[in-house]
């Protein structure tokens, strides 16, 4: 698989400008079935780095910028877990650059984890040396995907958008990679609020650099009525999770039926899942 995908993506590369988003052949990719429950996860993977102590981000930060052989095989053990999913938000992948090996993680690890969905945000385009993206695999077919810059003084933060089900009132699922400043979070979380304002079935997951309640209290989401992952969701760091940093939040029409931090300790996050079931008079609608 490495091979082949390694010529499929020197063959699409143009120059510094890199892969833009994409996704694979719509066609085999099965309609939504909204009444089963969906199972959702969201997952930081820091371009592949297997990370596992503090001094870890000095020793091995030559990994941001060169490629290494134990990449492709991090990137097979994360593809492990994705398989047991619906729809996988990740952040922190690389869309085809040297350090990758010149391979788009994101299909790569759609193709690994046999999920026929999938598409690559571009947040920061450094050429040939990184291709900084956010990605978004999916068992099921959107009924479209956008994806929206974050405003920001540093540029190359972003959000995906993915509507799912019925035109008139859809499941919206977001997934987002904020910044590391309260301030530009403030912005980045206001640019989300409005576009999540009309809708009732809405999911926002991703790496949000902050904790939940603050999150909910503390920023524009507090004018939302979205529920974090109950309990404490220490995510960060995944050798010694003493914060909670990455997040789904879902609307009160969305039943949790189960949510939690998994204990797979292969980037530097900690992945986040939680099982949603939608309400009965949504599925009436199809």
């Amino acid at each position: 698989m490495y091979k082949r995908l390694r010529n499929q993506i020197n063959g699409i590369l143009r120059g510094p400008e890199g892969p833009r988003g994409a996704c694979s052949g719509s066609e085999h990719v099965p309609e939504f079935e909204p009444h089963r429950h969906i199972r959702l996860l969201t997952f930081n993977i820091q371009v592949g780095i297997n990370t596992s102590s503090y001094h870890h981000y000095l020793t091995r930060s030559w990994q941001h910028f060169l490629p290494h052989r134990r990449r492709i095989e991090n990137l097979d053990r994360i593809a492990t877990l994705l398989r047991q999913y619906d729809v996988v938000a990740l952040q922190e992948c690389d869309g085809g650059s040297l350090r990758s090996g010149y391979i788009n993680q994101v299909q790569y690890l759609a193709e690994a984890a046999g999920i026929p969905y999938w598409y690559q945000q571009l947040n920061r385009n450094l050429g040939q040396i990184a291709q900084h993206s956010n990605g978004l695999l999916s068992r099921y077919r959107p009924l479209d995907v956008t994806e929206h810059k974050l405003p920001g003084l540093i540029p190359g933060r972003g959000a995906i958008i993915a509507r799912y089900g019925s035109e008139d009132d859809p499941l919206i699922l977001v997934q987002m990679h904020l910044s590391l400043s309260k301030a530009a979070q403030q912005r980045q979380l206001g640019y989300v609020r409005d576009l999540i304002a009309d809708y009732r079935h809405v999911v926002l997951m991703g790496d949000m650099n902050a904790h939940a309640e603050q999150l909910l209290t503390q920023t524009p989401l507090k004018e939302t009525d979205l529920i974090p992952l109950p309990g404490t969701a220490h995510s960060f760091p995944s050798w010694r999770p003493e914060k909670a940093l990455d997040h789904i939040m879902v609307s009160p029409s969305l039943e949790i039926r189960r949510a939690e931090v998994i204990s797979y300790p292969v980037s530097d996050h900690l992945p986040i899942a939680m099982d949603v079931a939608l309400p009965k008079g949504y599925l009436e609608t199809f």
